[in-house]
């Protein structure tokens, strides 16, 4: 892991300060992309049973061996793997994880996306500004929400093929299923950090982002946003 602790008592830790502190948080890791697409190492890094019990929990990642996404929503599983050439949706914390990128956030101010905002990288940029707006220390990574309308979200959940040794990310996005969303209402977890390429973000971007539909029957993977009316929430008093 990121950090040499106890994982109960770090957690119960930071559940602690945030009592006193709402804008106290921390965003932990497990695994690296680069181990994945440099090593080809898909293991467990992290057992999500172990996260069961956190309060105020937001995480995305990969599931051990690349058989898919990991998404939870203020502690709720959104798991999603493919079955049956179909995304199947499991609510369960009963899988291991290759990359899992997680905080406790106890409380969301939100700031409204202005319509300007259409593009992925226009939309990272006000993710920045917003955030540097909100106080937030842009030399450490930080959890973010997106609730709304989206223009187009183009999205996969990864089946990767037992055996092959070659990554890149269009075979990571080509692997399992894949679609576009065209002017729906979503829920986005992400993590913003302009230190953690290869990391848990890709190398161009300063943003990992998972999502859920509406009525919950699919979510994964997040490959582009072009948001069309949505709300950003960042860490802090409502």
């Amino acid at each position: 892991m990121h950090k040499s602790f106890l994982l109960v008592a770090a957690l119960s830790l930071i559940s602690c300060e945030e009592e006193s502190t709402p804008h106290k948080y921390e965003v932990q890791y497990y695994g690296a992309m680069k181990n994945m697409m440099m090593e080809g190492d898909l293991t467990a890094t992290a057992t999500l049973t172990e996260f069961e019990a956190v309060e105020n929990l937001y995480a995305l990642g990969a599931m051990e061996d690349l058989k898919g996404e990991i998404q939870i929503f203020n502690s709720k599983a959104m798991n999603s793997i493919v079955q049956n050439d179909s995304v199947k949706i499991d609510t369960s914390y009963d899988y291991k994880s290759a990359l899992f990128v997680f905080a406790q956030v106890p409380s969301w101010k939100r700031v409204n996306i202005p319509d300007t905002v259409t593009t992925a990288q226009s939309l990272e940029n006000f993710i920045a500004r917003a955030a540097g707006e909100n106080e937030q220390d842009m030399e450490e990574p930080f959890p973010f929400l997106l609730e709304g309308e989206v223009s187009s979200l183009e999205w996969h959940v990864i089946d990767w093929k037992e055996g092959d040794s070659i990554h890149t990310p269009q075979k990571h996005r080509e692997s399992g299923l894949q679609g576009t969303l065209s002017e729906e209402q979503v829920a986005v977890v992400g993590f913003y950090s302009r230190s953690h390429h290869r990391i848990f973000t890709h190398h161009s971007s300063n943003v990992h982002m998972h999502f859920k539909n509406e009525d919950e029957s699919l979510a994964g993977h997040i490959d582009e946003l072009s948001p069309k009316k949505m709300t950003l929430l960042l860490p802090g008093a409502p």
